[in-house]
């Protein structure tokens, strides 16, 4: 055992654990897992090395048999811990997605799955999922999957030639790193949680073993030196980066070159005098490392569960956390690792450890599909008037929508409608389609048409998802009256020439600015009838020191003004009221108190300054303003959280689907008025 790599993961696991607690100035601790990604290529392509060395072969049976004592036996018993901590502890609505998490967790794939959620912008304010650090494992045991086999084909094809296996690997890993660049580029989810992006760091650890023979014979001073230098890179790494570097792309290379660094200064025969291995293999730090794995896999959860259940996510909370994770770490150890991984039972028979390790992940990927059946059950109160068949009916379905405003529910209406736990299963047809373009792409979603097709009027959705989450009403309107509907929409991306903060990066918004004024140019091309525009008023200017209701207003007055050259009549939808905590969290919280989890006129506008920079905008350029308030808050002050029969909200700052789609009939009276010789509709 090489004590400065049980060092080595100690530290990688103290980063990711103190990062995940909030403590300042580690925010980068989460390259903590690229020092495991590259220890792990090392130790697995060692062994495999050493094997060969000695038999000639790779025995791919007991190779798996191992992996799976040394890693189901702990991690069955944390999936299934956290399955039955997230139904007692973190509420009921989001307790199916957190079984398809625990699914994909226990048959090791959940990092394709957080890739995939993670593109999904409307998943933004939904918390964490308490499986959401398996990802790691996931990568690891992919490229468990498909190594040991590159590595048997090696073996026998050329005949232990480890340069030939070394221009190979070098190969892949340079084409991971590269697909690793393109994917931060377009489509940052998958660059952080794809395998196939990340494979490149294992990879690193690997060519570090096939390399162990040369690099043992470095000098003394020089391994020394390279060591330090590893561990100053990972410093530098865990202290200078933040949630807003664009990572892993090139920045993950510094983690990838300090484990890689201390790795290789290790392999002087002993260690070099006075090198970073004197450090590591210091007795608490190898300690911490022989708990590595454990502590990993229990201190996620415990910092999403216990801050949810006491309502307090304080840094010394989630130390807490930590702590406890710590201790049922060292348990884990001696009473299911351990136990499981040294018993007599499975030596020299590898296909009881496969059977073992199989059953394992049958038996918790069965327990999580049947615990997603288990049924939602909320307090109701009486039921409520159906919003759409109201409106629908209504001679003046703004006066109708007031009316139900005013007597909106106060309790979860029984007859509400789709039910609570189906409102953010699916997001509308731009996002589906792949039409809302993400934060990362410059490039424009075309064609992305709807409504009729064939129709000989044209409306255009331009901005961000504060337009995109009309469109259900827009869409219905256009196949009625036979418009041609393009949505062209960006994530966080404003209509006004304004450079924003990059919501995911930090930094200024550029990719915005590139695809503003290709959606600009191309609407010009449409000559479309009617642009109807709106956005989120909460992001920030990227240049704080401008004058945000002078800059908002130049901005959008620029921006109306490109809109306008196109021929088009354009329309400034306002934003909606934002709440101050998610929507279906609060109203299952407090399902008979539904005002405690309602914002009012008086708080109701998420940025003031910005709003009226839309009118003051709108007034100097022609442009017409819909005041969308009035359809979301009573003549009372109270913004509900429901109307009618239907939930008002998907999340914090977006209407539901239902909500949407039933208040057609109030827009279709708006732009009846504005519109009608441009829309052919009747006056």
């Amino acid at each position: 055992m090489r004590l400065d790599i049980q060092g080595l993961r100690a530290v990688a696991v103290g980063l990711v654990v103190l990062s995940h607690s909030g403590i300042g100035g580690l925010a980068g601790g989460y390259v903590g897992v690229d020092v495991f990604f590259v220890i792990s290529g090392f130790l697995i392509t060692s062994l495999m090395l050493r094997e060969v060395e000695a038999t000639g072969r790779i025995a791919l049976g007991r190779f798996y048999a191992r992996r799976a004592l040394r890693l189901l036996p702990a991690s069955t018993v944390v999936v299934l811990t956290t399955l039955a901590g997230a139904w007692l502890f973190l509420g009921p609505l989001r307790f199916v997605e957190y079984t398809k998490d625990a699914f994909a967790s226990a048959l090791y794939f959940v990092n394709l799955r957080l890739a995939d959620v993670g593109t999904q912008y409307l998943n933004a304010d939904a918390p964490p999922s308490p499986f959401q650090h398996f990802w790691s494992l996931a990568v690891e045991e992919q490229f468990y999957l498909v190594w040991p086999l590159v590595m048997l084909l090696a073996v026998r094809w050329l005949a232990r030639r480890r340069l030939v296996l070394a221009v190979l690997l070098t190969a892949l890993c340079a084409g991971s790193f590269l697909l690793n660049l393109e994917w931060i580029e377009t489509s940052s989810s998958w660059a952080y949680f794809g395998s196939p992006a990340r494979a490149w760091e294992l990879g690193a650890g690997a060519l570090l073993a096939l390399a162990a023979g040369r690099l043992s014979r470095l000098p003394g001073p020089v391994a020394a030196l390279l060591g330090w230098s590893g561990l100053a890179a990972i410093a530098y790494a865990a202290l200078a980066f933040d949630e807003s570097t664009p990572f892993p792309g090139w920045y993950a290379v510094v983690p990838v070159f300090g484990a890689a660094a201390v790795l290789a200064a290790g392999m002087k025969d002993g260690g070099p005098r006075y090198g970073a291995g004197a450090l590591l293999g210091l007795r608490p730090a190898v300690w911490i490392g022989g708990l590595s794995y454990s502590w990993y896999l229990w201190h996620w959860p415990l910092m999403v569960i216990l801050p949810a259940e006491l309502g307090d996510d304080r840094i010394l909370v989630k130390l807490l956390a930590a702590v406890l994770a710590l201790n049922l770490a060292w348990l884990t150890l001696k009473f299911v690792e351990d136990p499981v991984r040294f018993h007599r039972a499975f030596k020299g028979a590898s296909w009881r450890g496969l059977s073992l390790g199989l059953a394992l992940s049958a038996g918790s990927a069965a327990i999580a599909l049947l615990a997603a059946q288990v049924p939602l059950k909320v307090a109701t109160g009486p039921d409520a008037p159906e919003l759409g068949r109201t409106l629908a009916a209504a001679e003046q379905p703004e006066g109708a929508l007031a009316e139900l405003l005013d007597v909106a529910p106060t309790r979860l209406p029984g007859n509400l409608r789709p039910r609570i736990d189906q409102i953010t299963v699916t997001p509308n047809t731009p996002f589906l389609d792949g039409c809302h373009s993400s934060p990362d792409t410059v490039e424009l979603k075309t064609p992305c048409e709807y409504g009729d097709r064939n129709g000989d009027r044209l409306v255009v959705l331009f901005g961000d998802s504060h337009v995109t989450q009309w469109f259900p009403a827009v869409d219905a309107l256009a196949k009625e009256h036979n418009w041609r509907l393009v949505s062209l929409t960006k994530a966080h991306c404003k209509p006004g020439r304004v450079t924003t903060v990059h919501a995911g990066r930090g930094g200024p918004y550029e990719q915005c600015n590139e695809w503003r004024a290709k959606a600009v140019e191309y609407i010009d091309s449409l000559q479309p009838d009617v642009v109807l525009t709106s956005f989120a008023v909460q992001n920030p200017l990227a240049d704080s020191k401008l004058d945000p209701r002078t800059e908002w207003t130049r901005g959008l007055v620029e921006g109306y003004q490109d809109l306008r050259r196109s021929g088009a009549r354009v329309a400034a939808l306002t934003d909606i009221p934002y709440l101050r905590q998610h929507a279906l969290d609060c109203a299952l919280a407090q399902p008979l108190d539904l005002p405690a989890c309602e914002r009012t006129t008086k708080n109701a506008d998420a940025a003031p300054v910005v709003t009226q920079a839309v009118r003051d905008a709108a007034r100097k350029t022609g442009v017409d303003v819909i005041e969308t308030r009035p359809w979301l808050c009573a003549s009372n002050g109270r913004c509900p959280l429901v109307v009618g029969d239907t939930l008002v909200y998907r999340d914090r700052h977006h209407l539901s689907e239902g909500f949407a789609l039933k208040v057609a009939p109030v827009l279709e009276r708006v732009l009846t008025d504005r519109y009608g010789t441009e829309l052919g509709l009747a006056g």
